[in-house]
């Protein structure tokens, strides 16, 4: 009996039954600046992965742009108004037409990690997201982490240094210059390349 479960676990992982492959799978966002590898964390945020990977897969992301650059804090992106700057006055209000609902997780906000941009509900994240460009302990718990840079560091904090002019909220974090994004879903290795 052992040794048929042990050839059934034996061949699930060589016919792919396990999703082996998939687990293997890691964003690459594209920037004027050069890419970043976001790796998952499938296992902690499997419904917000699943979005952001669907979303990705769809070109939902391609020709949006960084809206919100704080630097020493984070950038954020993902809202599809920001495809048309004639939305400016709106930029940050955007989603996919529909909410998510939270996925808090152990997961810490320390430089890389990238996590769900929401509103006050915690289940109102959909489509936008950011990227940590220094560790922000208040927001974890409070905010789906769901993966980390695993490639452009480097990139990230170029694009954390861009100028920034004072919002409609009071806060200096619009960005002087566009940084549009290509978001592709694909294998590790091919990614790394």
């Amino acid at each position: 009996m052992r040794q048929w479960m042990i050839g059934l676990v034996a061949l699930a992982f060589t016919t792919g039954v396990c999703n082996v492959a998939k687990a293997d799978e890691v964003a690459v966002i594209e920037t004027k600046h050069g890419k970043m590898v976001v790796e998952f964390f499938e296992k902690d945020a499997p419904k917000t992965v699943e979005n952001f990977k669907k979303l990705a897969k769809e070109g939902f992301y391609n020709g949006t742009a960084f809206h919100r650059i704080v630097d020493g804090f984070m950038i954020q992106g993902g809202d599809p108004l920001t495809k048309d700057e004639k939305n400016k006055d709106m930029f940050g209000t955007g989603d996919p037409g529909y909410k998510i609902r939270a996925e808090f997780n152990s997961n810490k906000h320390v430089l890389g990690v990238i996590s769900m941009a929401r509103s006050n509900h915690p289940d109102s994240a959909g489509s936008q997201f950011f990227i940590c460009l220094a560790p922000a302990s208040f927001l974890d718990g409070k905010y789906t982490a769901f993966g980390k840079l695993v490639q452009g560091e480097d990139v990230l904090q170029k694009i954390g240094k861009t100028p920034t002019s004072m919002g409609r909220g009071g806060e200096k974090s619009v960005p002087n210059e566009r940084i549009e994004i290509k978001v592709s879903v694909m294998d590790r290795d091919a990614a790394m390349k």
